[in-house]
């Protein structure tokens, strides 16, 4: 995800539904952040190393079971696992029908959780189907980007994958019913505003759409999307600002212990949080959102971290046990 959005307020009035909680973050994040350059100093463990959201005629459709590898979003562009893709020919994906596993036993049992993977692989082999505009409730928007790569071609799409599924996985073995909005198992989309209904058809408790920015060479660091009040058209974003605002502190929080990573050096003013009302996933959700930019993809210092599927696994755990937190309050 390209970081251009027209409206944003970097430093927005830190509420959430625990006042305490905000002071409880900022006096996590300079710990960790501690933590982070000591990790910087010893090295981490494992392997080396914009945003948009189809609306169809049909039903929104969710997966959560897993699905076969979706075509490479580029003839250059890595495995999910941050290998480099081997030109060998994939079977295209069919179109996705609403699926789901049992949900388990533990202590998120009857919490539904609603992941969304930025983007889409094929998207690029569908320029005009999500070239097309949605209402996004202040205005209109196109449908879907590509997404961004890395410079050695690894896509957005590919990571936002990876890391999603990673993420159901954990918080399947905390009792949650997950979903993702797709999973490898559609040509493209979907768009910005079906990814919002899917979370809202589902009453999820918590969405939380994962993403990897594009912004220039030296830019670095995570940051955190949150949903500006915004009450326009078909959007009313006023009842789940405060608690997607205490969303996306916990799982800032949560993402620097998890990963060491800083939050991000050119948003956000260092706290990692950045509100936005220009982002249909966000305006047109109904439960609490957020979104999450892992790193820069175009900085060969994130783009290590990025490709690497060690630290894509940390990255999977500090935003189950940001959401994990969040859900038990």
């Amino acid at each position: 995800m390209s970081y251009a959005g027209p409206e944003f307020d970097s430093s927005p009035p830190r509420r959430s539904r625990r006042g305490p909680l905000v002071v409880a973050v900022a006096a996590l994040v300079p710990g960790a952040l501690a933590g982070w350059l000591v990790w910087q100093a010893v090295g981490a463990d494992g392997d080396g190393g914009g945003s948009s959201d189809q609306a169809g005629p049909q039903s929104p459709s969710v997966s959560s079971a897993p699905a076969a590898s979706a075509a490479p979003a580029s003839p250059t562009a890595s495995r999910s696992d941050g290998g480099k893709d081997d030109g060998k020919p994939r079977s295209p994906s069919p179109t996705s029908s609403p699926s789901s596993r049992p949900a388990g036993s533990g202590p998120l049992k009857g919490k539904v959780v609603v992941i969304d993977p930025g983007h889409n692989p094929g998207n690029f082999k569908h320029t005009a189907e999500i070239g097309r505009s949605v209402d996004i409730g202040t205005n209109r928007k196109e449908c879907d980007t590509t997404g961004t790569s890395t410079n050695d071609g690894y896509a957005e799409a590919e990571f936002t994958l990876d890391v999603s599924r990673r993420i159901r996985t954990v918080l399947e073995q905390q009792g949650a019913t997950v979903k993702l909005t797709q999973d490898g198992d559609r040509e493209w989309g979907p768009c910005v505003d079906e990814r919002a209904k899917i979370g809202n058809k589902e009453h999820a408790d918590a969405v939380v759409s994962v993403h990897a920015d594009g912004s220039a060479a030296g830019n670095r660091g995570f940051h955190v999307i949150l949903p500006g009040s915004v009450h326009a058209g078909g959007a009313d974003t006023r009842e789940i600002v405060a608690p997607s605002r205490e969303l996306g502190e916990r799982i800032a929080g949560n993402f620097v212990r998890a990963t060491g990573s800083a939050p991000s050096n050119y948003v956000g003013d260092g706290t990692g949080l950045v509100t936005r009302k220009d982002l249909g996933g966000l305006n047109l959700s109904t439960v609490p959102k957020v979104f999450i930019e892992c790193g820069n993809m175009r900085d060969s210092n994130d783009e290590a971290l990025l490709t690497s599927g060690a630290w894509r696994q940390k990255a999977a755990r500090g935003i189950s046990e940001g959401i994990v937190s969040f859900l038990r309050g």
